[in-house]
Order: C-alpha cells, then structure tokens, then sequence
C-alpha cells in the first residue's frame, strides 16, 4: 500500500547520530515507537543463559541478588547490568546483553533491584530511580570480588537514570572503565507527566499495577513472617487503591519510604539530569526522540554535558527498543553497539 511504502522509505533514513557510531536503521515493519518500545518484551524469544545467583546481603539487613554470566577468569573485563521499571534481570534486553557480552569474552553481573529477583526484600523500603546508593554497594562488591577486572556499567531506563546520578555523585571515583545509559528519564517530573498522556497511558497503568503488586508482597511477606512493625510501615502510608498516576503512587509511597517530603522533592533530587555536568567517567546516552516515556524538551542540551558524556541521540527507536532488521531475522542495535563502546570503540 502507498502508507506501508512511506513507512518503508521513512525507515529507510539513516538517523541523525555520531559520524563513526554503527549505523541504526529502525525496521520497517515496526513504524511507530510504541512497537519499537513493545515488540521485544511481547514477541522476542529471550536467551537462555547459564547464569550464577549470588546474594549481597546490605549493612541494613536487607539483600540484593546479583545473576553472573560469563568467563570466571580474574582479569576478564565485568560489566553491571541494571535493569528498568518493575523489570529484573531476566528482562529481554538484559539477558540479550549478556549473552553478546560472553560471546566476546566478558563477563557481566545482572543486579536485581531491591525484591525484583522473584522474592520480596525484608524492608519496608523499596528501590526507586535514585537508589545509587545501592550501586555504590555493589560497585565496591564487584571490585573486591574480581580486583583484576576492568569495571563497566549498562542501565537501562530507570537503570539508566540511577547510573547517570551515581556517576555525578561520584566523580572520579566511580570505579568505571566506562558506562551507558539507555533510554533515560532524566527529569523524573517530566516522565511522570509525559506518561499520562494519550497512548503513553496504557504503560502507566501496567506500571502502577506492577508497583501495587509489588507492595502487596512484600506486606504478605511482613504477614506470614510476623513482621507487624515492618507491615504497619507500609500500611501507615495509606491504602494500595486509588492511585492512577506516578505522582499518586511516588508521592504515597516512594517518597516518604526513602526520605523524601513528597514525590515533586524525589523527582527534583533524584532526577539524573541534575547531575549530568559532574560525570567523570567516558559515557555514552542513547536516546531517542520519539521515547513515549520522555518529552523531547527533557534531553539534556549539549552544555549540559561533561567533557567525557556523549549523547547519541536517534530520530526513531522507542523505549529501550532500537530494533532493526527484518520480522525473521530482527537486529537489536543495542546489543551490538554497546559492547563495541565499552571496548573503546566511538
């Protein structure tokens, strides 16, 4: 048809990125950025990895589970996979990364966020999308389990955000090679309100029944264990109907779990774009322009950016989508031009 044609010949063109960056070239069979953002978690077939469980338990009682994949030799280089929203390391795009990782001889540690791996966490607290503290942990974890290793880091959406303020925070001292972030919502405000627009609103509401269910293990856990003090923390805050929105859930649960006055002070000071010009670490940002999730005006602008950050910003690509090739044989952009960054390429 003449509208499949122009869909093709729009496809076509290459995006507007880094003059020696691999090329991307979305597929044409997947024209909108809600496809690219959906295919992957509601068609692809994730790898199956051989992977180790290991759990890092928290100075605050509280544990995170950390899933390797790779060659177990001291000096093969290690990268951190973070993972996004209500995802966890068996989110497709982890276990795809993970997978050309080992084809290259690196290893990689996907981390579960707080009750992400499968069981919930022991505190009332949760994870959210300034939560560097705990990537701070497991950062000094990974260098003194393999101090021979070169050090990486990849995260992914929310990961992405709680990367990008980590290495703000920490400057020099990141304990980095290098780093990535994709698909970052850098002002958690703007995200809020970009997602409670139009199509965008059916992501919300797989969000928030997600993070309500989320709760509710974790107060069926409190429950069954006879933690009533831990339970009454969560139930204090309020009842697990009526929330709709972001700032419904962050502003009753978010914020006053992780000691923030309400959700528009979480999303002011954990926001990553706030701390993008503190960045010390060699950076890569991919992003796109047609993100459902993130308003075109919350891409930071290039005097935003430290000296050693480069932003690749793409015309078409969705949400952590960036998918190429053909319906039998689809490419994943992501997978192959990470790698080739880390390793030094541009």
């Amino acid at each position: 048809s003449r509208l499949l044609r122009r869909l093709t010949l729009g496809a076509l063109r290459l995006e507007p990125q880094s003059m020696s960056a691999p090329a991307f070239t979305p597929a044409w069979w997947l024209p909108s950025p809600h496809l690219q953002t959906l295919w992957g978690s509601l068609c692809r077939t994730a790898p199956k990895l051989q992977r180790r469980r290991e759990r890092l338990w928290l100075d605050d009682g509280d544990f995170l589970d950390l899933d390797w994949h790779g060659p177990h030799e001291a000096e093969a280089p290690l990268v951190l996979v973070l993972h996004g929203l209500t995802g966890s390391s068996s989110s497709h795009y982890v276990l795809g990364l993970q997978q050309q990782l080992a084809a290259r001889g690196w290893a990689s540690v996907a981390l579960n966020w707080r009750g992400c791996s499968g069981e919930p966490n022991l505190l009332p607290r949760g994870y959210h999308s300034g939560v560097s503290e705990d990537v701070f942990r497991v950062v000094r974890h990974l260098q003194a389990q393999r101090p021979l290793a070169p050090l990486y880091a990849v995260g992914y959406s929310l990961g992405g955000n709680v990367l990008l303020k980590y290495l703000g925070e920490s400057g020099e001292a990141s304990g980095l090679q290098a780093a990535v972030a994709v698909s970052v919502p850098f002002r958690l405000d703007h995200c809020a309100e970009r997602i409670d627009r139009g199509f965008s609103k059916v992501y919300q509401a797989h969000f928030m029944r997600a993070l309500v269910a989320y709760v509710r293990d974790k107060q069926q856990r409190f429950t069954d264990e006879g933690h009533h003090e831990r339970l009454a923390a969560l139930q204090q805050l309020g009842p697990l109907e009526g929330m709709r929105t972001f700032w419904d859930f962050d502003g009753r649960f978010t914020a006053p779990l992780h000691g923030y006055a309400d959700a528009e002070d979480y999303y002011r000071r954990a926001s990553s774009r706030y701390f993008l010009g503190q960045i010390r670490t060699r950076t890569l940002i991919i992003q796109s322009s047609d993100d459902p999730f993130v308003f075109p005006h919350s891409v930071p602008q290039a005097q935003e950016l430290s000296r050693s950050t480069h932003l690749e910003l793409h015309s078409r690509g969705g949400h952590v989508g960036f998918i190429g090739g053909s319906p039998r044989r689809p490419e994943f952009y992501l997978e192959r031009r990470i790698p080739v960054w880390l390793a030094g390429g541009r």
